[in-house]
């Protein structure tokens, strides 16, 4: 099945929250992201992030070489207005530019790992410095989701 998209040209976007490092073949690499995730919503980070934009919750990942083994940092935040004046969270400028922007409907976790495994057998032209998921509202079974995928000029 070929997932459809657009091409969008986004803003620069601030995003505050907390992040990891990983790689696509390491062990554990499920358990940092659902951690992170966890952390986010259970131990009230989501709740404290000052200045949100709006309520959509963000997977960001940034500084992969496009190597599946390359490590890289993943970041679960919320766009916010400008960075917070403590240091308690991460902070990462989205940057502005070309993406790919997939929809993706489902199972909040299944509908996007297998989105994910598309994209990465898709040809597309990519940046890999910023690619994103964009949660528009927190139903687990039936979640609308947004994907964008950094692209070159």
């Amino acid at each position: 099945m070929k997932m459809d998209y657009e091409i969008v040209m986004l803003e620069e976007k601030t995003a505050v929250g907390i992040s990891a490092r990983t790689n696509n073949t390491s062990p554990d690499m499920g358990a940092v992201i659902s951690g992170l995730w966890n952390r986010f919503y259970n131990e009230g980070v989501y709740a404290s992030i000052p200045q949100k934009i709006n309520q959509k919750a963000l997977g960001i990942y940034t500084e992969y070489a496009g190597d599946e083994k390359a490590d890289y940092t993943v970041m679960v935040a919320c766009e916010a207005a400008q960075e917070p004046e403590t240091g308690e969270y991460n902070v990462c400028k989205i940057p502005a530019g070309r993406y790919a922007k997939f929809v993706v409907h489902g199972d909040m976790v299944q509908a996007v790992a297998a989105a994910w495994q598309e994209i990465w057998n898709m040809d597309l032209p990519r940046t890999f410095q910023c690619d994103f998921e964009e949660y528009q509202d927190d139903r687990m079974e039936d979640a609308e989701i947004h994907i964008y995928v950094g692209l070159t000029k």
